[in-house]
């Protein structure tokens, strides 16, 4: 969250929920710190939930203004928070349940499934290189930033007695060159940045070791009649794998060897991803002209129903489930651990960031025994990583975009990443030329003009 007040108008930029530690994260997410009453306007970068899933609690809380985002970003708020707010509902049913024995006061849930209905009605659609306002002598743009579908740079342009500024808020910035979603579009003449640093400091392999990889693991638990386990964000991240899978069997490159899609979430997001064409780059438009679909194939299987998801776990390999959440701190993926992490012939494949204090950094790191369920289990599977697929742009990426900006930025802060990489980030931004550079802490205020 990024609140930006200009001319007497506040405007937040985003309004995610803090991930990690639980007790933290719940008070972090429940305490918003500014009255909810007070914001005129969010501008909504795109959907994951670190970006929007605490929109409804701001609504709870009073909000009463517009949302604005691109219709694609909208759609898939429609799913997201609609999930997370089952999921908010069950996992305080779940701690009731617990603490009414004990005789301990019990909790209330972040927000409900009737907070999203009001806030989803406050969303306003706007396209991209659509310019809007947002308050007396500034507007905004949306701009393709290439990392979830619908997903925005966003510029702000202030017209103000002292001339005119430009301000660039990048959310998270995709990547060039990566399968489905266009490059992330420049945006040139910046004068003041606000940057995500979730790789300040780290270089991603290149694109082409993903389809190698994933056909090595596929051919490796075929042999051994085995399970790949694939934990994934339902936006973006399971897209992507499911795009790969299918390019590889098209090639013929390896057997029959079934994919579960194994999160009603990820259904869902899915078919917002085949909605929203205009997205699309040009491969991805190369397989519709061709009369195919790019997240359809023989082998696939969307299973929604939970009964459906529960026959996997007894199902002998070899096979494929991709299963949320990407992080494996809750949904279906936790059920698919259990009942696969300690058979060594099982592959575990993390294919996306994993933030500190989750289970998924705790599979990355290698620590046995891991807690799921509060039942503690031996890490036996073995457990791989392909950064490859990461949707936020790396540190030469980043440096590659900024430079092509045009001018040197006036000032800059990178936020958005763990503190080793918003401190190397600014460090790039110096190196740059940026006349000034911050990687602020939390609750820090700076005026612009």
């Amino acid at each position: 969250m990024h609140l930006l007040e200009t001319d007497g108008a506040r405007i937040l930029l985003d309004c995610g929920l803090m991930q990690g530690r639980r007790k933290e994260a719940f008070e972090t997410n429940r305490n918003l710190p500014f009255d909810p009453k007070s914001i005129d306007t969010v501008i909504l970068s795109h959907a994951h939930i670190d970006h929007s899933g605490n929109l409804p609690s701001l609504v709870r809380g009073g909000f009463a203004g517009k949302i604005v985002a691109t219709p694609a970003t909208k759609d898939l708020c429609e799913v997201m928070l609609r999930d997370s707010a089952h999921i908010q509902e069950k996992d305080v049913e779940y701690v009731n349940k617990k603490r009414a024995r004990q005789g301990k006061r019990l909790f209330e849930p972040l927000y409900v499934q009737a907070d999203v209905e009001d806030t989803l009605r406050r969303f306003v659609e706007v396209p991209y290189k659509s310019e809007f306002e947002i308050a007396p002598g500034a507007k905004a743009t949306f701009h393709d930033a290439g990392h979830i579908l619908g997903s925005a740079l966003t510029s702000i342009d202030f017209n103000g007695a002292a001339g005119s500024k430009r301000l660039l808020f990048t959310g998270d910035m995709g990547r060039k060159g990566m399968p489905i979603l266009r490059d992330p579009e420049i945006v040139r003449d910046v004068d003041w940045l606000i940057t995500e640093s979730t790789y300040g400091n780290r270089v991603h392999p290149p694109r082409q070791d993903v389809e190698g990889r994933l056909k090595a693991f596929v051919e490796d638990i075929r042999m051994q009649r085995a399970k790949l386990i694939i934990p994934a964000f339902s936006v973006g991240r399971t897209q992507q794998i499911v795009y790969f899978l299918r390019e590889i069997y098209e090639k013929g490159r390896i057997g029959n060897v079934p994919v579960f899609v194994d999160s009603p979430m990820s259904t869902r997001a899915t078919a917002v991803y085949a909605k929203h064409e205009e997205c699309y780059d040009r491969d991805a438009w190369r397989v519709l002209v061709e009369g195919d679909e790019p997240f359809q194939f023989r082998g696939i299987r969307y299973t929604p129903d939970v009964k459906d998801s529960k026959k996997l776990n007894d199902m002998s390999g070899p096979m494929i489930v991709i299963s949320a959440s990407g992080m494996c701190e809750a949904g279906r993926i936790l059920h698919h651990l259990k009942n696969a992490v300690e058979n060594p012939r099982n592959i575990i494949l993390i294919v996306g960031y994993q933030s500190e204090h989750t289970l998924g950094r705790r599979l990355v790191e290698h620590e046995s025994p891991i807690k799921i369920f509060g039942e503690k289990y031996d890490v036996e599977a073995r457990v791989h990583t392909i950064n490859a697929l990461s949707a936020h742009a790396d540190r030469n990426e980043m440096i590659a975009y900024f430079q092509a900006m045009g001018p040197r930025v006036e000032r800059a802060f990178c936020v958005h990443g763990e503190e080793e990489q918003t401190e190397a980030m600014a460090a790039a931004l110096r190196e740059l030329g940026a006349r000034e550079v911050l990687a602020p802490e939390k609750g820090r205020t700076v005026e612009l003009a």
